[in-house]
């Protein structure tokens, strides 16, 4: 006797399981996207949030400024027993922290009326601010022109140029000389309709631009920040983001970390505006403080009298070039001198607060911009400074006692 189904049922019975097979496939396809990968990163566990939502299209290159990851820096997390994060500035699309400063100048400029398309925005910068500069004036379809000292890297030049900026070169002198390069641009800008001298040093769209940097800091963290370190050049970034913090938290310490020929630290530590490297007799004709680029400054910016500083660290060369050849081959991090100079910072504050603690600082901007000076193994040679730590300790930060109000 036959057991074998009608053909009528076998048909439906095939139907139904490919459609079974369809739905799960169908299903897979439209899983969340929000799912959690993991993999193994300094001894910890680390998720990483694929929530990207694909039908969102940003417009435009201002759309892409801002809201850089904070990560975690295992290496020096391990080596100071505390938590070390930095945000991740060089992921800009500028590839430095100055395009933040850039499209808020710049669009302030717009809303208020001072600059319409077609206009000319000027800047005296030793670089990163004119790259972005550059960028956003193109953007908003205006014209760039920078000025910058004879002395700094030579690439950050030809990368304006590429950009279409029209450059000038300067020999360095005292911010008093009227060819110092950021009394050129305010010139150039006054001598045409429709110019904007974008001024980061003075500017407060600086310092309102870092406002939402700290507020960033926040909610990234998750609001678990015991201390900020920060260099200074103009003074935007840390008097944004200390504001941002210590509204949230009035109890966030914030600390200064200075190169050599800077005076902030003696500002923050003693209130006055000097260092050693400007004393009689000491000031050289064509002189040589720091190898670092775009961090310190002798003078007291508008930007910078907003910062709510608790104290200060000073950073030695040695030291900053160490740390930048340590986070490559720690964490294969290529950071610009700032960013190393900021993590040296991180380091120093650690020291000082103890473990425990979650410090936070900033990634400025990569190393490509600094191959013929900070990256460059015969400069580097050169000033004395050449890298010899090859450990994953940190003992070429130097023990030091931080400065205090």
């Amino acid at each position: 006797m036959s057991h074998e189904a009608p053909p009528n049922i076998v048909i439906f019975g095939g139907v139904v399981g490919i459609s079974l097979i369809a739905l799960k496939l169908i299903k897979w396809i439209r899983r969340p996207k929000d799912r959690q990968l993991s993999h193994q990163s300094g001894n910890q566990l680390v998720h990483l949030n694929t929530n990207q939502n694909s039908s969102t299209i940003r417009s435009g290159l201002p759309a892409l400024i801002g809201n850089t990851p904070l990560i975690r820096i295992a290496s020096l997390s391990e080596g100071t027993g505390c938590e070390i994060l930095a945000k991740a500035e060089f992921l800009n699309p500028g590839g430095s922290v100055k395009d933040r400063v850039a499209l808020e100048i710049v669009q302030e400029a717009f809303q208020d009326g001072r600059l319409v398309p077609g206009g000319l925005i000027t800047e005296g910068t030793v670089g990163s601010t004119g790259v972005s500069l550059a960028m956003v004036a193109a953007s908003y379809n205006c014209r760039c022109f920078i000025a910058m000292p004879d002395d700094a890297a030579i690439e950050k030049s030809q990368m304006l140029e590429a950009l279409g900026a029209e450059v000038e070169r300067l020999r360095p002198v005292s911010i008093a000389h009227p060819r110092h390069f950021v009394n050129v641009a305010r010139r150039r800008a006054a001598s045409e309709p429709n110019a904007l001298f974008a001024d980061q040093f003075e500017n407060p769209a600086n310092f309102r631009a870092h406002l939402l940097t700290g507020q960033e800091i926040w909610a990234q963290s998750g609001g678990r920040v015991d201390a900020f370190v920060s260099g200074a050049g103009t003074g935007g970034t840390i008097a944004g983001v200390s504001a941002a913090l210590k509204q949230r938290n009035s109890r966030i310490k914030v600390y200064l970390v200075d190169p050599p020929g800077s005076g902030l630290y003696n500002r923050v530590t003693r209130g006055v505006m000097y260092t050693s490297e400007e004393a009689e007799g000491k000031r050289r004709k064509h002189p040589f403080d720091t190898i670092t680029e775009g961090v310190g400054i002798n003078r007291l910016t508008a930007n910078f009298a907003k910062a709510k500083v608790d104290g200060a660290f000073k950073s030695a060369d040695k030291e900053s070039v160490e740390m930048a050849q340590y986070l490559m081959r720690n964490e294969g991090l290529f950071v610009g001198s700032s960013a190393a100079v900021n993590c040296v910072g991180a380091v120093k504050l650690a020291r000082k607060l103890g473990p425990g603690h979650v410090i936070v600082t900033v990634l400025c901007d990569g190393g490509h911009r600094h191959l013929s000076k900070f990256h460059n193994k015969e400069y580097v040679e050169k000033h004395g400074l050449t890298p010899t730590h090859t450990g994953r300790d940190l003992d070429f930060i130097l023990d030091e006692r931080e400065g205090k109000k």
